[in-house]
């Protein structure tokens, strides 16, 4: 049977679908989930290792579908996930203003520098209307920043005038990112 796994190889890699065909077989979904704060559960049990966590996260990839799979060269197999699969646990901020470049560590410690390829996005909790902000990460996977990281981009951003209005957010990189109204 045919399973798609990621190609590590750049010449291979296509940004419209980061998927390529290897031989190896699907397991089915794995008893591995990712709750909504960044732990990943076995069985329902806590992955306490973190070293552990780290080598899963490197194996984690995002279908087209949405689903999230661990996928090796030999096997690969579902996961759930309850909201992002990281966390945007520090943030760092060099230079300031439209020169400003702003990098995210992850809870799996990845780095990740804001830019037009790893943009941020802003939703909203449809409960309580409150501002919900990720990253990505890569290839499809993003980090919701926690809530002191936010507070810490909040801190750095400014007005800009988009579309005749007036448009909180950041920048990085080159790129504004909006945030919200400034009211």
């Amino acid at each position: 049977m045919a399973v798609a796994v990621s190609s590590r190889d750049p010449a291979n890699h296509s940004t419209a679908d980061p998927l390529v065909e290897v031989n190896g077989p699907d397991c089915g979904t794995f008893d591995i989930r990712i709750d909504r704060n960044g732990v990943w559960h076995y069985r329902n049990s806590p992955i306490d290792r973190k070293e552990m966590v780290c080598l899963f996260a490197g194996l984690l990839e995002r279908r087209a579908d949405g689903t999230f799979w661990l996928v090796t060269p030999f096997e690969a197999g579902r996961i759930e996930v309850d909201d992002a699969p990281f966390l945007a646990v520090e943030m760092f901020v060099n230079g300031a203003g439209r020169e400003a470049v702003v990098s995210f560590r992850t809870n799996v410690d990845e780095l990740v520098t804001l830019d037009a390829k790893h943009p941020l996005k802003i939703r909203h909790d449809p409960e309580t209307g409150c501002p919900l902000p990720y990253v990505t990460v890569r290839d499809g996977l993003e980090a919701r920043l926690t809530r002191a990281v936010y507070y810490e981009l909040v801190a750095h951003g400014f007005e800009e005038k988009m579309d005749g209005q007036a448009t909180y957010g950041v920048w990085s990189n080159g790129t504004f990112f909006p945030m919200g109204r400034p009211d």
